[in-house]
């Protein structure tokens, strides 16, 4: 089949013409098809068929996805988004808030109690922040006005 008859079928179906299927017995009748009211008689008579669709295969993906499940394909080269450590941001996080509650014992703003309660909190990963302490010493009403006892 010429690539005329070809570009013609896909035309008359309405798809690629690497879906055009044509019957090998009958490529004589296709190469005397020279218009389009010729091509669609063919594909009437089924000389001339339109093929499935490819897909695309999933098989590779599934593949993937059970490799992960068992633990696979998790090292440092394929992580995607930011790199963080955890356990600086952690460590950067509470000596911070150590230091603040240190501080606010000294000066007497809270007294053993509630520097024991705060500090047990931290400890636990209770706090975002500095600024949430404070948050919640005072909504407990645990902060005081004073100066060192």
């Amino acid at each position: 089949m010429s690539m005329k008859q070809k570009t013609m079928a896909a035309k008359v179906m309405k798809c690629g013409r690497s879906r055009v299927w044509i019957d090998p017995a009958r490529l004589a009748d296709v190469y005397e098809a020279i218009t389009l009211a010729d091509v669609r008689k063919l594909v009437r008579d089924g000389v001339v068929a339109k093929l499935p669709e490819n897909g695309t295969s999933s098989f590779r993906t599934k593949k993937l996805l059970a490799q992960k499940a068992k633990g696979r394909r998790k090292g440092r080269g394929s992580r995607k988004g930011c790199i963080t450590n955890k356990k600086s941001e952690w460590t950067k996080r509470i000596r911070a808030i150590r230091k603040l509650i240190i501080h606010l014992k000294e000066e007497g703003r809270i007294d053993n109690s509630a520097y024991r309660d705060v500090y047990r909190k931290s400890k636990s990963g209770f706090f975002r922040s500095k600024s949430h302490v404070m948050i919640y010493l005072e909504r407990n009403n645990l902060l005081r006005k004073g100066e060192k006892a």
